[in-house]
């Protein structure tokens, strides 16, 4: 895939859905220095998804391979949320007006600078940035959230 300025990399985390699980993962990434930006976690009956942000992904990428976690990467948009009514609904009509699915969506409580944000996974990640930009939304790229 391209790499545009607003394409965020998420790295997605396949644990055992049993308690502790979510804990232990956090807890060994924060002894090696990764800070989590987002975190978003999905479960199964038997097993569980944390999708997470990151300020190094390849630096995060190596410490949970070498610990054995089985892990994969995406991208995904990150959007400065404007406070108004209607404001996700402008948002999510964009993209669907591209005929883009929108597969999953999270929040980024703080992304560094005071600015919150919606994260979205798509079909196709550069064609709503794209008209996301074309309509004026404020994407934030990976240096806005990771500061």
């Amino acid at each position: 895939m391209e790499k545009e300025s607003f394409l965020v990399r998420q790295i997605s985390v396949f644990l055992d859905n049993k308690p502790g699980s979510l804990a232990k993962m956090t807890r060994y990434l924060a002894a090696k220095g990764v800070n989590l930006r987002a975190l978003s976690l999905i479960e199964t009956r038997e097993f569980s998804t944390a999708r997470i942000i990151v300020h190094d992904p390849d630096k995060c990428m190596d410490i949970l391979k070498k610990a054995d976690y089985h892990c994969s990467e995406t991208y995904v948009l990150v959007i400065a949320v404007s406070d108004k009514v209607g404001g996700m609904a402008d948002m999510l009509e964009v993209i669907a007006g591209e005929r883009v699915n929108v597969d999953y969506v999270y929040s980024l409580v703080d992304a560094g600078r005071g600015v919150a944000g919606i994260i979205l996974r798509t079909s196709d990640p550069l064609k709503a940035g794209f008209a996301l930009k074309a309509k004026g939304v404020k994407l934030l790229g990976s240096d806005d959230i990771t500061a």
